[in-house]
């Protein structure tokens, strides 16, 4: 017996005298899926969905536009730490606010300076990208690769195992994550630094990428347990485990492949998740903190300037709401990829 995930290559038959060719080329039961992957199926399938390949579109360039963060400040000639407003006469006026209108947008500051220090806020909000995006993919990774070790050592080895590893799951699941974010980040960083010490920059990084690692791997472990519950009682696991092929060998040959599905779309949805969570900390302060840009900065400066000017909220509020509505559909689409009885 072989694993679901695969699909053998068959060689292309006649079709029968009168038959009718399936028109959908994702769906034809004739030769024309011979010897296509699960893989080249999905992908046929998210290409004919114009929301997904639009939301694809949509990540992408979010994901390029801060990765390429440095680059596109030499570009602009302009940084996220230098004080403009306060080097160049003329940008702010007596009260510490831009002089020009809606922030003090023009041809030399795309998105206007922030008041009092007139820092650029076009940089301001792509190295905010970058740090936030960067943090939960780092997070994202982490809690996937802990929740893959936990979720299947616990439903495939059962028992005794299964019994330690649940009940541990469980315990972490009964925290409240974002509760927690805020109680934990601070503890765990004066565990690491003298509390009249100025924590670094990376230093606090890692701090927030290890809270929210312990705290975010449970939903998927156990939706991980349960999928390889019903996976190693088929008949393709059985047929390994009667060959004599290694735990380890089946796990990877047999059991991952079928759990790309639900780690792929649960990953689509957690990174989002995770740059709100990294966001909500900047902005009570216990994340990142000045000079380092960062998403929740920019909110908690725009909520003390917005009764000034509104523009102070509004980029960065909808380049985050753009990229967390744009992966959400995007994980829907993948789905609807992988789900052969979707007629999307």
């Amino acid at each position: 017996m072989t694993s679901p995930a695969r699909v053998d290559a068959v060689g292309k038959g006649e079709p029968e005298a009168g038959s009718v060719p399936d028109p959908d080329p994702a769906r034809g039961v004739a030769g024309d899926l011979a010897g296509r992957s699960p893989g080249r199926l999905m992908w046929m399938r998210f290409k004919r969905d114009r929301t997904g390949v639009t939301s694809a579109c949509v990540v992408l360039f979010i994901c390029l536009v801060a990765a390429l963060a440095p680059v596109i400040s030499k570009l602009y000639g302009k940084d996220p730490y230098t004080r403009y407003g306060q080097l160049r006469p003329g940008l702010l006026n007596e009260n510490g606010f831009p002089i020009l209108p809606n922030g003090g947008i023009s041809g030399d500051f795309w998105f206007g300076i922030e008041p009092h220090l007139g820092r650029d806020v076009f940089m301001r909000l792509i190295f905010g990208m970058r740090s936030s995006l960067s943090l939960a993919l780092a997070v994202t990774i982490l809690s996937v690769l802990t929740a893959i070790v936990i979720g299947v050592s616990a439903g495939y080895f059962g028992g005794k195992i299964d019994y330690f590893l649940g009940r541990f799951t469980d315990l972490m699941m009964s925290f409240p994550n974002q509760l927690f974010f805020v109680a934990f980040t601070p503890v765990v960083g004066a565990l690491m630094v003298d509390p009249e010490d100025a924590m670094r920059t990376w230093l606090r990084a890692c701090v927030l990428i290890y809270v929210m690692w312990i705290l975010g791997w449970m939903t998927l472990a156990r939706l991980l347990r349960g999928q390889v519950l019903s996976l190693r009682e088929r008949e393709f696991v059985e047929a390994a485990k009667v060959a004599g092929t290694p735990p380890w060998r089946i796990v990877r040959k047999e059991l991952l492949p079928n759990l790309m599905t639900p780690i792929l779309v649960q990953a689509t949805y957690m990174l989002p998740q995770f740059v709100t969570a990294i966001a909500g900390l900047s902005f009570l302060g216990v994340g990142l903190v000045e000079p380092t840009p960062d998403w929740g900065r920019m909110f908690a400066d725009g909520a003390d300037w917005f009764q000034s000017d509104i523009t102070y909220m509004f980029f960065p509020g909808v380049a985050m709401v753009v990229f967390i509505v744009a992966f959400n559909l995007l994980g829907d689409s993948v789905r609807d990829a992988f789900d052969p009885k979707s007629d999307r």
